[in-house]
């Protein structure tokens, strides 16, 4: 991973705090948690390398264990940028205001609630890992994004057929990052959604 001596030691303590959870907690499938570093904060750090937040607020839903959301934050803990991390698990988003707290995350708070029932974020940036389809993930984003705010899904590798399907009653913008750690998988980048 390319990144600070302090961003590499602040990701350190939370890949621990992950394998120390994850146990009690299914916050990663057990079987990546040997290859935790790669398969998912090197995998989330790309998006941090591509959408280069400086001010706002970027909004993570469906936190989960934090993918991308903890690691946007450390990565982008030097900027103007809020973090707000959506998690309904009253567990995962306990486990995320222990690293929020562990790791003095102070921009970032952990909201745990359903996404539909949240008054709307306004956020500039909205992100989503292995949450749920592109078609489906679509009212969330009109939801939250401000006027001019922009997505970014971490997909795997029906990226293509999700884009096709979403188009059927959406119009927007989009571009497609290849991911560096699977070639199957791509990162998205939306913007300008509108309801057909």
């Amino acid at each position: 991973m390319d990144v600070s001596r302090e961003t590499e030691t602040l990701l350190g303590e939370y890949a621990s705090l992950l394998r120390k959870w994850n146990p009690r907690i299914n916050l990663v499938a057990p079987s990546t948690l040997p290859d935790l570093e790669e398969r998912h904060l090197r995998d989330c750090l790309q998006v941090a390398s591509l959408a280069l937040p400086q001010t706002g607020t970027w909004v993570d839903l469906g936190s989960g264990g934090g993918l991308p959301g903890i690691v946007m934050s450390v990565a982008a803990r030097s900027t103007d940028t809020d973090f707000i991390l959506v998690e309904s698990d009253g567990r995962k988003a306990a486990f995320l205001r222990t690293v929020v707290r562990e790791l003095g995350l102070e921009k970032t708070q952990v909201v745990s609630s359903r996404i539909e029932s949240l008054d709307p974020l306004k956020a500039a940036y909205v992100s989503a890992r292995a949450l749920a389809p592109l078609p489906r993930l679509m009212p969330y984003l009109t939801q939250h994004l401000a006027q001019g705010g922009q997505a970014w899904l971490m997909k795997g590798r029906q990226w293509q057929k999700e884009v096709d399907e979403a188009a059927l009653n959406w119009r927007f913008s989009f571009e497609v990052h290849s991911s560096v750690t699977d070639n199957s998988a791509a990162i998205l980048k939306i913007w300008g959604i509108d309801h057909v």
